[in-house]
């Protein structure tokens, strides 16, 4: 599973908060400056909601989506749609952080929550409908659905409150916003602000290709750099994000930075204030950025890593962020010091100062977290340091100490599983792949931890046919329980499904179970809405290509 990335830039979105506020109607000038950032209870709330401190409108259906911008367009509001997963470490450190603070819940009388939970069935439809596939994406829409832009569910709340209040101060929708930007055309400072907080990496296409990313945040940039009244964190910004987009772009779209850039980052590390309020993007994006800025083993890589790990430790310590955001800073900072290893190197030695500091960090984490939602974020992340920094045991045994703590432990198996299979424990690895699908809940995450088990069994017991078989049985049997099986993240799920088979028959000696596969897909196939195009992807899951073993 990802590991979340979660930052924040606190003093700057206060002080956006209160230019924004000026223009919003009196009862959001009542809301408090600041509100408690943990949950009362310590557990999930029993309707399944974000939280319940406002009335949000659970949709996953055609009717109910169609009947909650009806109401927004009767109030003449926008629509804030919230697309999460009970399971999610990101989606609960939202509900942690940003959706349980007063000022959230006050600022709510002027838009209409509604909340996409990805496993009610038909849930998956509504994500290709609005172009949404990671857990979390949180979008503010016009009453005419027009997306006025997707809020960042990676950094602190109180920059996210920043850029959703300005979205309701008369935000245009985003995609206007980047042709006029793009187009040479004056924009307000706001709505500069929205394009450089924008979630680029949850846009899934609906501005730009993924492909187009990095050049289009860089053009962005240049723009906003060559205005008399440019401000220099909006440029800094795009500059960052743009250098983060092109660690996986295509070679040709990627971003070659050159003196001007790298002095930027320069001072940018070189000072706090500028490290705080950039910092989801130099804590949750740090190895990204300098594989872009020294993408060569060497002197000059070491000298960035050190100025990179040196702004982490400050932001680790910053007890004005969220245990996530330093739980975030942590992972980078174990993510830089691996650079100069194999990218799969099992057992590791890191430096032994940063190795305490997981340690100790993650052992105080364990013991005083209380709130349910934090929990879930953030020991699976803990989880993940541990391991990475090599220690294997302590990352295994805080999982299974936190399994009866947890509201959805499947995603600790689901860790568990992926870190024996790192040490090569494959019959362990196989039992965790397995107890996970059978404890999952829900008929997306059913489909998704399914297929990582199936994969798992191809890769590690690739023999065992009969297992493999009934596996995949079982996983194609969860289709009939989602009106919405082979739409969004489940069609993509089967997809890696039938790849994974097709690979497994290459010499077509597996032909026999794929064709007693494909007869209970058949089945299941015929039940399927002809209508949006599921049914086509049913079909073509399990069909040979041309000229391969049948």
């Amino acid at each position: 599973m990802p590991v979340p990335h979660s930052l924040s830039a606190h003093a700057l979105a206060l002080a956006t908060a209160a230019a924004l506020t000026l223009a919003l109607p009196a009862p959001v000038l009542a809301a408090p400056a600041a509100a408690a950032t943990t949950g009362k209870t310590g557990t999930a709330n029993t309707k399944g909601l974000p939280s319940t401190n406002l009335p949000w409108i659970s949709a996953a259906s055609d009717a109910e989506i169609d009947a909650a911008f009806a109401r927004a367009a009767a109030q003449k509001k926008p629509v804030l749609m919230y697309w999460g997963a009970s399971w999610c470490p990101p989606c609960n450190q939202l509900k942690a952080t940003l959706f349980n603070r007063q000022d959230f819940a006050t600022l709510s009388q002027h838009f209409v929550a509604v909340h996409v939970d990805g496993d009610r069935p038909g849930a998956q439809r509504v994500s290709t409908r609005f172009k949404v596939s990671g857990y979390p994406t949180v979008v503010l829409f016009t009453p005419d659905r027009q997306e006025i832009t997707r809020l960042p569910g990676e950094v602190d709340a109180a920059q996210v409150m920043a850029v959703l209040l300005g979205g309701l101060n008369g935000g245009r929708p985003a995609q206007a916003v980047l042709a006029d930007a793009l187009a040479g055309k004056p924009l307000a400072a706001a709505d500069w602000r929205v394009l450089a907080f924008y979630s680029w990496e949850t846009s899934e296409s609906s501005l730009v290709p993924k492909a187009e990313t990095a050049p289009t945040l860089a053009r962005l940039a240049a723009a906003h750099a060559a205005l008399p009244s440019a401000d220099g964190d909006t440029t800094t910004r795009l500059w960052l994000k743009a250098l983060a987009a092109s660690d996986d772009a295509p070679a040709a779209k990627a971003l070659k930075p050159d003196a001007a850039l790298r002095q930027r980052v320069q001072q940018v590390l070189g000072s706090t204030a500028l490290v705080r309020a950039h910092m989801d993007i130099v804590g949750g994006s740090a190895p990204d950025l300098v594989r872009v800025l020294e993408p060569e083993a060497g002197p000059a890589r070491d000298a960035l890593v050190a100025q990179f790990d040196a702004a982490l430790v400050k932001l680790q310590a910053d007890a004005t962020l969220s245990r996530n955001d330093r739980m975030s800073a942590l992972y980078s900072r174990v993510m830089l010091a691996r650079l100069a290893l194999p990218k799969d190197a099992v057992q590791v030695q890191l430096p032994a100062a940063l190795t305490a500091d997981v340690r100790q960090i993650v052992a105080a984490a364990d013991r005083e977290i209380r709130d349910g939602y934090e929990r879930q974020a953030v020991i699976t992340f803990g989880a993940a340091a541990l391991a990475r920094t090599g220690l294997w045991a302590e990352s295994e045994a805080l999982l299974k100490g936190n399994l009866a703590r947890s509201h959805s432990p499947y995603y600790l198996m689901s860790q568990l599983a992926g870190n024996y299979r790192r040490l090569g424990r494959n019959a362990e690895a196989l039992q965790w792949y397995e107890q996970s699908y059978d404890k999952a809940v829900g008929p997306a995450t059913r489909v998704q931890w399914g297929a990582g088990y199936v994969n798992a069994l191809i890769d590690l017991a690739p023999t065992e046919t009969a297992r493999i078989e009934k596996a995949v049985a079982s996983l194609l049997a969860e289709a009939a329980k989602d009106t919405a099986a082979f739409e969004g993240r489940s069609a993509r799920s089967y997809k890696r499904v039938a790849d994974k088979l097709a690979s497994w028959n290459t010499d077509g000696s597996k032909s026999p179970v794929l064709t007693r596969l494909q007869r209970q897909l058949d089945g299941i196939c015929s039940k399927v809405d002809a209508a949006d195009g599921q049914r086509a992807t049913c079909q073509a899951l399990l069909k040979p290509a041309e000229g391969k073993p049948a």
